[in-house]
């Protein structure tokens, strides 16, 4: 187990270049199984995620190797078991992404049930009832089991736009003999990502980036080279530390249109960075940030939802920021019941911020928050408190730092790179 030892109140500055988006990557990493063909990923985060993911692929035939520390080859060609590791896949929610590739190559797949963050009820039952409608069978249990004899084209509603069962649904369609129009699917970048490797690998799939996907059905797909977007949950979390840390971040490589929504929100706590670009530059001015009040003079909200809304992963961090502004604001968890509890750990050093129910809190600002030791609950949750530790005054240990490198690759290093007072440790 290593744990983060950081003291606070360091001024940042320097650039940074965000590294590919874990999101796209891992349902990039599961598509090497619908060809016998090599696909290189470049921009590819070594995250353990990422890694992981490779793990389980090698137990199951695939050549996984790295051309550097962000190109990675997967070579599938003498895939053999439609069975990953049982111990693998119950360490990472990604592990679910298995699913449609699996059905597509073989007709039939043995998953255990994905593990990862607990942050709150993440259902199946989308991927579920969007593969039965194409005429796959699965029984949920310890493992999963799943069978497909022919897929059965066709229009399939999702009853939510869930980001992995879109992504489960493309990998098992793009290889068919007829259409399949998904409505209501998800429309974030690492979709829209996909959806790119997979047409460069000869899929047709029509509407990217919009909630209508259209997939013709090709016979078979070829090996592909692939560049994985800019992470904006990453670029989100350096606009955040920027606003509120003495100094100057400039965040380069950004997309500026995967990026837009999240601007207009971080605007309610103050946050205003400067475009230059294809570059974003952060800075914390002599006076604290100050919330935007709504037309009428109310207390404002910010909420989290399906993209285009502000993304669920960036709450934690905009929660931070918002302890650095002058005045009230509500915010509002629609999507994960458990995505607020980290906000405690807020608290004891020192936080204004009333927690309403599991999916609501108030923030009042600004605080003077200082050092303490903390243990992170989830990815996004250990991003915002180690943000919180390098403004605050004084010491902080941050253990179960796991969860926080499924997330961002070579985080403490950057940070170091901008300043900032950090240091891995191991413990025995």
């Amino acid at each position: 187990m290593s744990r983060f030892l950081i003291e606070g109140g360091r001024p940042l500055n320097g650039r940074i270049k965000p590294s590919g988006n874990k999101n796209e990557a891992l349902p990039a990493v599961a598509a090497c199984l619908l060809t016998d063909e090599p696909i290189v990923l470049k921009r590819c985060p070594a995250i353990e995620d990422v890694l992981a993911m490779g793990k389980i692929l090698e137990t199951m035939g695939v050549e996984v190797s790295w051309n550097g520390p962000d190109e990675c080859q997967l070579w599938a060609k003498n895939v053999t078991s439609w069975k990953p590791d049982i111990t693998l896949c119950t360490q990472l929610r990604a592990s679910i992404l298995f699913l449609g590739p699996l059905l597509s190559r073989f007709g039939k797949v043995e998953l255990a049930p994905p593990g990862g963050d607990v942050i709150g009820a993440r259902r199946l039952d989308t991927h579920f009832e969007g593969i039965q409608t194409l005429g796959g069978e699965l029984h949920f249990g310890n493992p999963i089991i799943g069978t497909l004899s022919k897929l059965q084209c066709g229009e399939v509603y999702l009853d939510e736009p869930s980001v992995t069962a879109t992504e489960n649904l493309l990998l098992l369609s793009a290889i068919s003999e007829g259409t399949t129009v998904l409505h209501n699917a998800a429309c974030e970048p690492h979709v829209a990502g996909l959806c790119r490797l997979l047409n460069a690998m000869g899929a047709n799939i029509s509407g990217v980036g919009s909630n209508r996907l259209t997939i013709k059905g090709v016979s078979k797909l070829h090996g592909a080279t692939h560049t994985i977007g800019p992470d904006f949950m990453e670029i989100g979390s350096f606009l955040c530390l920027g606003a509120i840390s003495q100094g100057t971040i400039i965040i380069e490589d950004v997309e500026m249109s995967d990026l837009r929504f999240a601007l207009k929100t971080l605007q309610k706590i103050g946050i205003h960075p400067t475009i230059v670009g294809n570059e974003l530059h952060s800075s914390a001015s002599m006076e604290p940030l100050q919330i935007q009040s709504d037309i009428a003079g109310h207390i404002s909200s910010i909420y989290s939802g399906p993209w285009p809304a502000f993304p669920t992963d960036l709450m934690s961090v905009a929660i931070v920021a918002a302890t650095q502004a002058q005045g009230n604001i509500l915010f509002h968890e629609k999507m994960y019941e458990g995505r607020m509890f980290f906000t405690d750990k807020l608290l004891s050093m020192g936080a204004q911020i009333v927690l309403c129910d599991p999916h609501r809190i108030v923030v009042g600002g600004p605080s003077t928050l200082k050092g303490a030791r903390m243990s992170s609950p989830d990815v996004r949750a250990g991003m915002a408190l180690v943000i919180a530790a390098l403004i605050a005054k004084g010491k902080s240990e941050i253990y179960n730092i796991h969860p926080i490198l499924r997330g961002y690759f070579d985080i403490e290093a950057k940070l170091q790179g901008l300043g900032a007072s950090i240091v891995r440790m191991s413990e025995d």
